[in-house]
């Protein structure tokens, strides 16, 4: 009876998995006693397993042919006539004889084994369906609650309690994560290993955030608004070019919503990642200079040939369009797949020094900083204001008041 208990036991476990339909259930039942009882009985005995799923049992009924007591030589395939007369008189030569098969019959170790296989059989069946389940879903959007946290990677869980994982590579920097927390990422990949399945989440692609749109602004889910292209620094900067067929429609706008509503609920799923909206345009002039948006360009020369773009610029705009970094310059390359090159439009009569000539009184770590936020000359860098320098170069003000002492030496 405790064989029986706990084998009805794993068959409960079995029965409650959502995953995993009726007839696959019942089939795969029926192969795991179809094969415990070749192994007891031999592959020349018949048998019929009856699953009961309402009660969470199995009925086993053995087929055996009815023979002349001097010829029986198999007592699992036939059975000698007078002792199938005991059941019944009126059994005769040739006939089926069948009769039920106890679990008890089976032996411990022999139940044992096949607790084991349903096991193995239940395990191997749920991996099958999550695989199925989520191989033509990458792209998708998906929510579930992080179960653990580790160094390298966390696991969620989704409302059915498959395990997806976040790689640390496929987190944004600025994210905080907490156990029982609600998620959102998108799947990344889906893939086997040794017969597991490996479901990789992230929050990092360009995917993420166009799901995102999807979510919030109806006009994309409808087709109203096409997303051309996405390029993304995740927790940094993104930009996001748009488009719409209908003329009525402005595609920026319903991007951006009523006072900023819609993009303000993206912006805050991303921990505050600047999201620049830009209207596409196939004028590759005039996209690139949407894309370097908020600098105000002058000019700009294209090699074709090249995907060069040369873009010129009154010295107040070039570090706008540079950016924080090089972040802005850097996306708005990415966003056009032109190479960009900013340049300062000077007066004539006015003259200005390289930044490198100054090496001998200026530290290199100090001019390179001055450098990666397009100050590469010294009136480039007089013409901004100490608070501006600091804001955008993270310097000291006493190491800024110090340069520009030493840079408008050389005007005076």
């Amino acid at each position: 009876m405790e064989l029986q208990n706990n084998l009805i036991d794993t068959f409960a476990e079995f029965k409650e998995l959502k995953s995993i339909d009726r007839p696959t259930m019942i089939g795969v039942l029926k192969d795991v006693f179809t094969s415990t009882l070749t192994k007891l009985f031999g592959e020349d005995s018949k048998f019929d397993v009856i699953i009961n799923d309402a009660k969470g049992d199995v009925e086993i009924w053995r087929y055996r042919m009815v023979v002349k007591d001097d010829e029986f030589t198999d007592e699992y395939t036939q059975i000698p006539l007078a002792e199938a007369r005991k059941i019944d008189e009126d059994f005769e030569i040739g006939e089926e004889y069948s009769d039920p098969i106890k679990l008890e019959d089976f032996g411990r170790r022999a139940i044992l084994a096949l607790k084991q296989n349903l096991q193995a059989k239940i395990l191997e069946r749920e991996k099958d369906n999550i695989y199925i389940k989520y191989k033509d879903r990458v792209g998708e959007l998906v929510i579930g609650e992080i179960y653990q946290i580790w160094k390298r990677e966390i696991l969620i869980l989704d409302d059915e309690g498959t395990e997806l994982i976040l790689p640390k590579s496929e987190q944004i920097s600025n994210d905080r994560y907490r156990k029982g927390d609600s998620l959102r990422a998108v799947v990344l990949s889906v893939e086997l290993r040794s017969g597991t399945p490996l479901i990789k989440l992230s929050r990092t692609s360009p995917l993420f955030l166009e799901r995102l749109f999807e979510l919030e602004i109806p006009e994309i889910l409808d087709g109203l608004i096409t997303i051309k292209k996405i390029v993304r620094i995740p927790g940094e900067r993104a930009k996001v070019a748009v488009e719409s067929y209908d003329e009525r429609v402005d595609p920026v706008g319903a991007c951006v919503g009523m006072k900023g509503s819609r993009i303000h609920g993206i912006v805050r799923e991303l921990h505050n990642e600047n999201i620049d909206i830009i209207n596409y345009t196939s004028n590759t002039q005039l996209y690139i200079q949407r894309a370097l948006s908020p600098a105000k360009i002058s000019s700009i020369k294209l090699n074709l040939e090249t995907k060069k773009a040369d873009v010129f610029l009154n010295p107040d705009q070039v570090s706008l369009a540079i950016g924080k970094g090089g972040l802005n310059i850097k996306l708005a390359s990415q966003l056009v797949g032109y190479t960009i090159d900013v340049y300062r439009e000077m007066d004539d009569d006015e003259d200005d020094v390289d930044l490198d000539e100054f090496s001998d009184e200026i530290e290199a770590w100090i001019i390179n900083t001055f450098k990666a936020i397009g100050c590469d000359t010294a009136r480039a860098v007089i013409n901004l204001s100490v608070e501006e320098l600091e804001k955008r170069t993270d310097l000291e003000v006493e190491t800024i008041e110090n340069v520009l002492k030493i840079l408008k030496s050389e005007f005076e």
